[in-house]
């Protein structure tokens, strides 16, 4: 599962995250934050056609799992409301190394965000809201 409409819980996530080839554990959580661009949010809404979203994350994953090193990798991404504070995104990956962990995550999210097949709304403190 690469898609959730529930509260992301990181101490699940991090379950079997780890193991003994494991000498770095990279975490991105991607927050929902109060203010964009100078204007105040009240909360954002996540839509995506979930399988195709999943199987985007899913050969994301794999790409990362083939270009570097990892001895684990995963992504979970929101729907729905995503209240202030509240997680969006994670994106987990741990290797022997970790300069091959952190590659991986940045290489994961960014190609998330630039592929899969996830809108974002953004609902503003004055009342109007806006596709992202």
């Amino acid at each position: 599962m690469y898609i959730t409409e529930k509260p992301i819980d990181l101490n699940i996530l991090l379950l079997g995250a780890g193991s003994s080839g494991t000498g770095a554990l990279v975490i991105f959580t991607g927050q929902t934050r109060n203010i964009h661009n100078g204007k105040g949010v009240s909360y954002l809404e996540y839509e995506a056609q979930k399988s195709m979203a999943e199987k985007s994350i899913e050969e994301i994953l794999d790409s990362a799992k083939r270009k570097w090193n990892l001895t684990y990798a995963s992504a979970l991404h929101r729907i729905g409301r995503v209240d202030i504070g509240e997680a969006s995104v994670v994106v987990i990956t741990s290797s022997a190394h970790r300069n091959e962990a952190y590659e991986a995550n940045r290489f994961i999210i960014d190609t998330m965000k630039a592929q899969t097949p996830v809108w974002k709304k953004e609902y503003y403190t004055d009342g109007s809201n806006t596709w992202k």
